[in-house]
C-alpha cells in the first residue's frame, strides 16, 4: 500500500505556497526550518514526484504537480478538520475555538460591544479574531484558516454561506463650514457633486460608498486628490476634518465615537440605498453552520 501523506506534510504544504519562504513557513508551522524542509523532502520520496523545482536555488518554486498538490492538500485538511468540526458540534454546541474575521471598517468600532456580549452568552465559546480586507478573508475563509468572517454583504464570495445580519446606515460627514452643513439632511447627489474622499483600494467601503453616490462599477469621482486616498476611517475622518473633502461614515462607526473631538458635522443621507449590509460568511456545508448562525441574534442586537 502506498504511504499516505501526512496532515502535517499537507500543513508544510499550504505553510511553503502562503509565505514562499521556507523559513518564514516553518515559523508559521511552529517547527524548525529543516524539519519542515525534511518533511516536504520526504512528501517527494512517498509520492516519487517533485513537488518543488530544486533547480530554483533557495527560491519557492512549486512544479506543475505541486501547484495542484497544494489544492488537493488545501480539500484534504478542510474534509480533516470538517470531521472533527461536527463531533465537535454534536458533543457541545457553541464551544470551542471559533476563528472569526472581521473587516476593518467594522472590527474597531463593534468588537468593543460583541466581545463581551459574545462572552455573556456563550461563555465556553473561545473566540480568535483576524482582521483583513475582504478578498483576504474570504481566501482565508476557504483555505480553512478561518471559521467564519463578518464582511458588508453582497461580497464575491466564492460560492461561501452567507447569512445577512443586520443595515449599517450610512452619514454624511462634513467639514463644520460647510455648506451642507446647514441642511437636516443631504441628498446623495450633492456628494456626488463634490470632493468625495475614499478609503483606498481594497476596502468594499470604497465600492460601497461609491454606489451609494450613484457611480457606475468602474467610474471614479473626480475628487482632485490625484489618487490619494485614506488607508482607514480615522484618516479618512482627518482629512474631512481638515477641509479636504465630503466622505459618507457607517453608523457603526459613528457609535463608537470616530467623530468625536473632531469638529466635523454628521447628516443623514437622503435617498435610497444610503446603508450597507453586514454578514456572516463560512464556507459551504460547514459542520459547525448552527453555530454561526446562532451568531446572527448577538451581532443584530449589538449593530442596533
Amino acid at each position: 500500500m502506498t504511504p499516505l501523506p501526512t496532515p502535517q506534510q499537507l500543513r508544510y504544504l499550504l505553510a511553503l505556497s502562503e509565505h514562499q519562504h521556507f523559513g518564514r513557513a516553518a515559523d508559521a508551522c511552529a517547527v524548525t526550518q529543516s524539519t519542515l524542509s525534511a518533511g516536504v523532502l520526504a512528501l517527494e520520496r512517498q509520492l516519487d514526484a517533485a513537488i518543488l523545482d530544486r533547480s530554483a536555488g533557495k527560491r519557492v518554486v512549486f512544479t506543475a504537480l505541486g501547484h495542484e498538490m497544494v489544492t488537493r492538500a488545501r480539500d484534504a485538511l478542510a474534509a480533516l478538520m470538517a470531521v472533527t468540526e461536527a463531533a465537535q458540534a454534536a458533543r457541545a454546541p457553541m464551544s470551542g475555538r471559533l476563528r472569526l474575521g472581521v473587516i476593518p471598517t467594522l472590527g474597531p468600532f463593534l468588537l468593543p460591544r460583541l466581545m463581551p456580549a459574545l462572552r455573556a452568552a456563550f461563555p465556553n465559546l473561545r473566540l480568535l479574531l483576524m482582521e483583513d480586507v475582504t478578498d483576504s478573508l474570504v481566501q482565508r475563509l476557504l483555505d480553512s484558516r478561518l471559521d467564519v468572517a463578518l464582511l458588508a454583504l453582497p461580497c464575491a464570495c466564492a460560492g461561501a454561506e452567507t447569512l445577512p445580519v443586520a443595515r449599517d446606515e450610512f452619514l454624511a460627514a462634513l467639514p463644520a463650514d460647510h455648506p451642507l452643513a446647514a441642511h437636516a439632511e443631504v441628498p446623495l447627489a450633492a456628494l456626488r457633486a463634490d470632493r468625495l474622499l475614499l478609503l483606498e483600494d481594497g476596502h468594499c467601503l470604497r465600492d460601497q460608498a461609491l454606489e451609494a453616490c450613484g457611480f457606475t462599477r468602474g467610474e471614479q469621482p473626480a475628487d482632485g486628490m490625484d489618487g490619494f486616498a485614506a488607508t482607514s476611517l480615522h484618516t479618512l475622518v482627518q482629512m474631512v476634518a481638515g477641509g479636504l473633502g465630503v466622505t459618507l461614515l457607517p453608523r457603526s462607526a459613528v457609535q463608537a465615537g470616530i467623530a468625536e473631538g473632531t469638529g466635523i458635522v454628521l447628516r443623514r443621507l437622503a435617498g435610497a440605498g444610503a446603508w450597507r449590509t453586514l454578514g456572516l460568511t463560512w464556507r459551504p456545508k460547514a459542520p459547525r453552520a448552527a453555530d454561526y448562525r446562532a451568531l446572527a441574534p448577538i451581532l443584530g442586537q449589538v449593530v442596533a
